[in-house]
């Protein structure tokens, strides 16, 4: 990869430095090499590997621009595949455990008409180092992208929904897929932080690859295909970046956002699989508090993970869906 050019960018939280370089032929999930480049500028960065294993793309004409951020004193990495610089902008926040390369298909369907930048989430991926809870992830977040189409799935869409509501400006339009409004009393949420610590340091002693195989063998999971889990990508993140994750942005965590979405005025479409009852009910109850400038739409022969178990049918709502709402 050809990384030939440093830029200076401005916003609220630094002054920070931006490195990218541009490659063709590759999409979110090709094996890539990108560094990322720590803050102090051209003359002195330090550079962390970043590498991003996955599918055979399908995506082979259009040219990817990888590049990472540091902001303030965290930084976030990024992947950026897709059309020309100034067709309309998405930006995809992964669920737990993955990265920015775990799109894959689907990420490839949509760039063939927009310009994708898919996050490493705190925790995950070339983001592993960086350790921010939900308040924290989402002033990232906001730093790292401009006005966009937002996608999140799972921990990425609740993420998304601070997003609309903390920076209404930066979101176009908002999609979240298998997403959740938050436990509805401080009694469930006290509950979720003791079992995520549980959890985290169970994670911590068994290591992620032995976690993994716990993690997708829950019911919520078992229509993945091992190929469709991405599983070996999964496994390049570290534990302690995962049990960062689950102490700092697990559902008991947030504060329940129920009672603010009706705040939200952008177009928001949530899907969720039409086998995934849990989040089919969240989904509903997601639509009714927005109010009438939300839908949904449940795609046949998905689970919890639609974008990953039938890519083509989930990015064809999409697509569909944002045509009509222009």
């Amino acid at each position: 990869m050809n990384v030939n050019s440093y830029a200076t960018v401005d916003n609220e939280c630094d002054c920070h430095w931006r490195r990218t370089g541009t490659r063709t032929d590759n999409c979110i999930g090709q094996s890539v090499t990108n560094p990322l480049v720590d803050e102090g500028g051209a003359e002195g960065c330090v550079e962390y590997p970043i590498v991003l294993v996955g599918h055979d793309c399908s995506l082979r004409s259009a040219p990817a621009r990888l590049y990472a951020e540091r902001v303030a004193s965290s930084h976030l990495s990024s992947v950026r595949t897709g059309s020309p610089a100034d067709a309309p902008a998405i930006a995809l926040l992964h669920g737990f455990t993955q990265t920015a390369a775990c799109w894959g298909p689907f990420a490839d369907k949509l760039s063939a008409t927009h310009s994708v930048v898919a996050i490493d989430l705190p925790g995950h991926g070339g983001s592993g180092e960086v350790r921010a809870d939900l308040e924290q992830t989402t002033a990232l977040v906001a730093s790292s992208i401009e006005r966009s189409i937002v996608i999140g799935y799972s921990l990425g869409g609740r993420i998304a929904l601070h997003l609309a509501l903390g920076h209404p400006q930066l979101v176009e339009r908002l999609v979240v897929i298998g997403a959740t409004g938050g436990l509805d009393s401080e009694e469930e949420r006290a509950e979720r932080r003791v079992a995520d610590e549980s959890l985290a340091d169970h994670l911590e002693d068994i290591g992620v690859d032995a976690f993994l195989d716990e993690w997708l063998s829950q019911p919520m999971f078992a229509s993945l295909t091992a190929e469709q889990s991405f599983r070996e990508l999964r496994a390049t993140n570290s534990a302690a970046g995962l049990a960062s994750s689950l102490r700092l942005c697990g559902t008991g965590t947030q504060e329940s956002l129920w009672s603010r979405l009706g705040e939200l005025t952008m177009p928001a479409l949530v899907i969720a699989g039409a086998n995934d009852e849990k989040f089919t009910h969240l989904g509903h109850r997601l639509v009714e508090s927005i109010g009438t400038n939300a839908s949904i739409q449940l795609i046949d022969n998905a689970g919890h993970s639609a974008q990953l178990e039938n890519p083509t049918a989930t990015a064809s709502v999409i697509t569909k869906w944002l045509s009509e709402t222009l």
